[in-house]
């Protein structure tokens, strides 16, 4: 008799142990669904199955929220990008020689797996190594992956591949965007069509002398007021006087103020417009009084602003010897 139940508790858990799935029998199993969706999404009870001892593989789940409650934009960002690494390795390693598996593990699939690791953000990325057979890790601690940023898949696909045990790496690769080439395209073709039919209206427009000389006028006037020296030393655009007042001029030539750069290549544009005037406009107009108006009025401007220039220089340094009325 006690034979007899002895031969039938061995035959039992000789059964146990055979109807219990080996580490390689589930390998193959979700190897094989992956293939055909990745990467794979888990729940408590996968997450158990899959990332308990003992394992012969390695497998990659990415913790995440991605429901609209959460407000978890990094896991939005970044899902395209994995799905993206568990794609290519697994077209790359379709008879499954790097014993890898790539899975995601939703917080409204995985609540008591969020409480047990007790995480308080997503996205979460964690490596299991494998603890048994090659490349077996002493300490099967999983690896973490902390995010700052929406890493690209190049990064995450760089920093799994340096984790793993010795094994072939799939290479990443992108698909094809062939959305980016068709746009680019119609770009390209549009922008020939507009030239092609704006030339004849462009191009006199180009080569006026009028247009170029008021660009060099403008460059020329903008320069020697002093704005490059602005974005160089980074000046302030005007300062207190200590009365409670504002200066608009800095003391010293070797300083000056953003008001004060403005305030000059105005005076500038203005002595060289009444200069033109004078000498281009004012020798065209055909009545003798209205010429002579003209003639005074420019050489009055000329002569007000070539007086408050010298009336800066002054202020500029109390030694500047030269000065013209009325300032």
């Amino acid at each position: 008799m006690k034979l007899y139940s002895l031969c039938v508790l061995s035959l039992f858990c000789f059964g146990a142990l055979a109807a219990r799935p080996s580490s390689a029998d589930k390998f193959r199993t979700y190897h094989s669904r992956s293939l055909s969706s990745s990467p794979l999404d888990l729940d408590d009870t996968t997450y158990e199955k899959l990332t308990s001892a003992p394992r012969d593989y390695s497998i990659a789940v990415v913790f995440t929220a991605m429901g609209a409650q959460f407000g978890c934009k990094l896991c939005r960002d970044f899902a395209p990008e994995w799905e993206l690494i568990a794609k290519s390795w697994n077209k790359g390693d379709k008879k499954g020689e790097s014993r890898m598996l790539f899975s995601t593990l939703d917080f409204s699939s995985g609540k008591n797996t969020f409480q047990d690791l007790m995480l308080q953000t997503a996205p979460v990325l964690m490596l299991f190594p494998p603890t048994v057979g090659p490349g077996a890790k002493l300490d099967a601690q999983p690896i973490r992956f902390d995010f700052q940023s929406a890493p690209s898949a190049e990064e995450v696909h760089s920093w799994i591949s340096r984790h793993l045990p010795p094994g072939p790496r799939p290479p990443l690769v992108r698909p094809f965007n062939y959305i980016g080439l068709i746009t680019t395209t119609t770009l390209v073709l549009g922008l020939i069509t507009f030239i092609t039919l704006a030339t004849p209206y462009i191009v006199p427009v180009i080569q006026n002398r009028n247009l170029w000389a008021g660009i060099s006028l403008i460059a020329i006037l903008l320069f020697t007021s002093g704005h490059m020296y602005n974005h160089i030393r980074k000046v302030p655009y005007v300062s207190g006087d200590g009365k409670g007042g504002i200066t608009y001029f800095a003391g010293g030539f070797s300083n000056q103020f953003g008001m004060e750069t403005q305030i000059v290549a105005a005076m500038y544009g203005l002595l060289s417009f009444a200069t033109i005037a004078l000498a281009l406009k004012v020798p065209r107009m055909a009545d003798p009084k209205s010429q002579q108006v003209a003639v005074f009025i420019w050489c009055s401007v000329i002569l007000g602003m070539y007086s408050f220039l010298l009336s800066v220089f002054r202020t500029k340094s109390s030694g500047y010897p030269f000065w013209l009325p009325p300032f």
